[in-house]
This record gives C-alpha cells, sequence and structure tokens, in this order.
C-alpha cells in the first residue's frame, strides 16, 4: 500500500482522504485550518455527508488515517500527494487558483524524494502545467516529480458511495507511467480506466459538469413551455428518460441547479472558451436559464397570494440539494434576498444546513420542523427535495397555515393530491 497526503479537507478532499485510507493506504490529511484538523482528528467530520463519521472514525482507529496542518509532516513521507483545496469563482467567474497554487508551492519547498502531485480539485485547462512550474521553481534541491490530473466525479450527498462505486476513474498526464501509478491506488475498484493526457482530463471533468447542468436547464425550459400548453413535464420527462440515447437522469424540472460544482464550472468553462476567442453561446443559455427559475417560483408566489409585501412565507430546505448541509451557490439564498426585497416575512427549516447558512444570513427565522414553518404562514415554498418533506401530514401542515398555498419548486407532491386535501397547489411545469 502507498503513502499518500491529502491538501485540503473540503468536500472533496476528505471523501479522497477517508476512502484511499479505507482502500488500505496510509493517508494524512492536510489543511492549514487548526480548528478543522482538531475536530477531525477527535474523529468529528467537518462537513456533512452520510458515512462520512464511520468511516474517519475506523480508519483512526486502524492508524490508516491521520490529519495535520504542518506539510513537513506530512509531505516528506507522501508517494503520492492530491491537491484537493477551494477553487471559487473570480470576478468574471474564472476559477481562482490561488489556493492550487499555495498548495503547490508548499508542497515543494516540503518535498524530500520523488512525488507524483495529483490534481483532484476542478482546475481550469492547462492547471497540471502551471502546478508542476511552481513546484519546480520552488523545490530546493533537484528532486524529480511528475503531475497527473485525477478529477473527481463525487456528488454531494452520496460522495462516499460514488467514491467506491465510480463509473469511470480519468487519470491524465504527461507521464504516462505516473498516470498509471495513481490509477494503481485505485485497483480494488472495479471499473473502467481511462488513461489520457493532461489537458484532456482536465477537460473531462469541465465537460461532464456543463453537460449535466444543459440536462437541467434543458427539462426547465420545457416545463416552461409545457405550463403554456397544458402539459406535464414530469410525465414528459418519464417519457424522455425511456429513450436508451437520452436515459433518465437530470431531467428533474425544478427550482434550478446550484452547488460548489456546477455553477462555478459552467461559469468558469465560459470564461474560458471566451480568453480563447470563443463564444460560449449554448453555455451562456444553459446559465441564464437556471437563474430564471429562481425568479420564476418567486413569481409564481406572487401570482397566487396578489403580492408579496407583508406576506409570511416558509421556505422547506436551503441545502442546494438533499443530504448535505452545503448553501454554496443554493437556490435558497436568491429566493431569500428576493422575497425579502419584496417585503415578504421569510422563515425556512432544513433538516441539515440552517447552522450553515444562519452563520451567513440572520434576516430569516429559522424553525425547527415544517409544521413551525408552516404556522400562520401564507404560503410554503419547497426549495430542496428531503425526502422527509416526501412524507408530511399534509392535513396537520393545512390546518396551521393562514393560507393553505403551496409552490413545489421541486415538484415532489402529485397535483391532483395537494388539491384534492384542498390546497392551492402549483408545481414547475405541470399540468
Amino acid at each position: 500500500m502507498s503513502s499518500v497526503a491529502v491538501i485540503g479537507s473540503g468536500y472533496v478532499g476528505l471523501a479522497t482522504a477517508v476512502c484511499l485510507a479505507e482502500l488500505g493506504h496510509q493517508v494524512i490529511g492536510v489543511d492549514i485550518d487548526e480548528a478543522k484538523i482538531a475536530k477531525l482528528r477527535g474523529g468529528t467530520p467537518t462537513i456533512y455527508e452520510p458515512g462520512l463519521d464511520e468511516l474517519i472514525a475506523s480508519n483512526l482507529k486502524a492508524g490508516r488515517l491521520a490529519f495535520t496542518s504542518d506539510y513537513d509532516k506530512a509531505i516528506p513521507g507522501a508517494d503520492f500527494v492530491f491537491i484537493a483545496v477551494g477553487t471559487p469563482p473570480g470576478r468574471r467567474g474564472e476559477a481562482d487558483l490561488h489556493f492550487v497554487k499555495q498548495a503547490a508551492k508548499a508542497v515543494a519547498g516540503a518535498m524530500k524524494k520523488t512525488v507524483t502531485i495529483v490534481n483532484k480539485s476542478t482546475v481550469p485547462i492547462g492547471t497540471g502545467n502551471i502546478v508542476a512550474r511552481i513546484v519546480g521553481e520552488n523545490l530546493g534541491d533537484e528532486i524529480p516529480f511528475y503531475v497527473v490530473s485525477n478529477p473527481e466525479f463525487l456528488r454531494e450527498g452520496s460522495a462516499v458511495y460514488d467514491f467506491m462505486h465510480p463509473d469511470r476513474l480519468v487519470f491524465g498526464s504527461h507521464d504516462e507511467s505516473a498516470a498509471r501509478a495513481v490509477a494503481a491506488l485505485y485497483g480494488k475498484l472495479d471499473t473502467t480506466i481511462l488513461i489520457t493526457d493532461l489537458h484532456t482530463a482536465e477537460m473531462i471533468k469541465y465537460a461532464s459538469n456543463a453537460f449535466l447542468a444543459t440536462r437541467i436547464s434543458f427539462i426547465n425550459e420545457m416545463a416552461r413551455i409545457c405550463e403554456r400548453v397544458d402539459a406535464d413535464v414530469k410525465v414528459v420527462s418519464e417519457g424522455m428518460g425511456l429513450d436508451r440515447r437520452i436515459g433518465p437522469l437530470f431531467l428533474d424540472a425544478g427550482i434550478g441547479y446550484g452547488g460548489s460544482c456546477f455553477p462555478k464550472d459552467v461559469k468558469a468553462l465560459a470564461r474560458m472558451a471566451e480568453t480563447m476567442g470563443y463564444h460560449p453561446e449554448l453555455l451562456d443559455a444553459v446559465m441564464e436559464i437556471n437563474l430564471d427559475q429562481r425568479t420564476l417560483v418567486v413569481e409564481k408566489l406572487r401570482e397566487v397570494l396578489g403580492g408579496l409585501r407583508g406576506q409570511v412565507i416558509g421556505l422547506l430546505g436551503l441545502a442546494f440539494k438533499p443530504n448535505t448541509d452545503d448553501v454554496r451557490e443554493a437556490p435558497s439564498i436568491d429566493v431569500i434576498e428576493n422575497l425579502l426585497q419584496k417585503g415578504a416575512t421569510v422563515r425556512a427549516y432544513d433538516p441539515k444546513a440552517m447552522p450553515v447558512l444562519k452563520a451567513q444570513m440572520n434576516s430569516i427565522e429559522y424553525c425547527t420542523d415544517p409544521y413551525a414553518v408552516a404556522k400562520d404562514a401564507d404560503a410554503l415554498l419547497v426549495v430542496t427535495e428531503w425526502e422527509e418533506f416526501r412524507h408530511l401530514d399534509l392535513d396537520r401542515l393545512k390546518s396551521v397555515m393562514r393560507r393553505p398555498v403551496i409552490v413545489d419548486g421541486r415538484n415532489i407532491f402529485d397535483p391532483k393530491t395537494m388539491r384534492d386535501r384542498g390546497f392551492v397547489y402549483r408545481g414547475v411545469g405541470r399540468s
């Protein structure tokens, strides 16, 4: 088994470190945030991800997993160093490589022997070359090293499962043997291995996320047309998905995509194209449609209620998707700001994300459960499709509301059932 250091303890870094340890490697996670490291050493995850806490505890106990803030303790003995730090959007939407460059410089300063540096972060095409240049310029001695791109395809909320059951694994490098050495770290996993050049591997990640985001925006545009021609987008999606050429995934109409990947990556890919003199018309449309969906559900509320000033609106869900506490680029934030701007009072409930959003936004009321959100509310808006929302006691919900209005931004309820139960119901693209 190999010795691995993983730089960064966010969603990607922590999942990578823990799962590589689960595969039997000796792994040390590195983060400059001392508070995070202290929690992780104690077995407490710094993010919510199903199954992660159990794996951290078991691998700490087995001695395969450790955490530090000191590069000089993590890098000298490592055979492989994964860079899995954040690449937040810059002012024009481009990926900000500050943390990647910082990590590359720190790795170079701590290297004592040959190491393979693996870019796990989602980075612009050509970043592998930048990392190689930074490491080469900052090495104290002439130590051989290799750079490999190994993009991640993990879904928040199922990152552990996705790591252990990947659709494919991609490895790109200017040195094929280095790419195959990184691939060998995953040898226990039964999946397709794709070895390619560095730039192609980096592009595969962006192209994959952009395509999935395009499917979401496409079905949301179909939903708007469905509303005008009295068709049901849920059934339209089902009919499309039965076509083997299309498939059913990412065809759920609703409030749009969010999170740390799709918004950032589509925007970054579009900006990359522009810097190369190409106008990315499709990508621009994908982003525009997605932003419009967040406005659409607020407009539905306004139409049903006859205005929003003075109205009490309850939000069911805050995270950008279920089974995570991540609110980065979450539709809920734009919706809340829009509602407040129009004079509404907003309250919300989310099973996991409330503490995270509360640290950023204290202008709304955070409630203990969905029924507290509904009490004396003029309308409810479903923002995140948490499973518990599908099983609410609808009679109890209706009994505590001031007006029985539900705008379903995720189409989790059946329109006929809701209307039969006495609700004024609006979905997205439902007949």
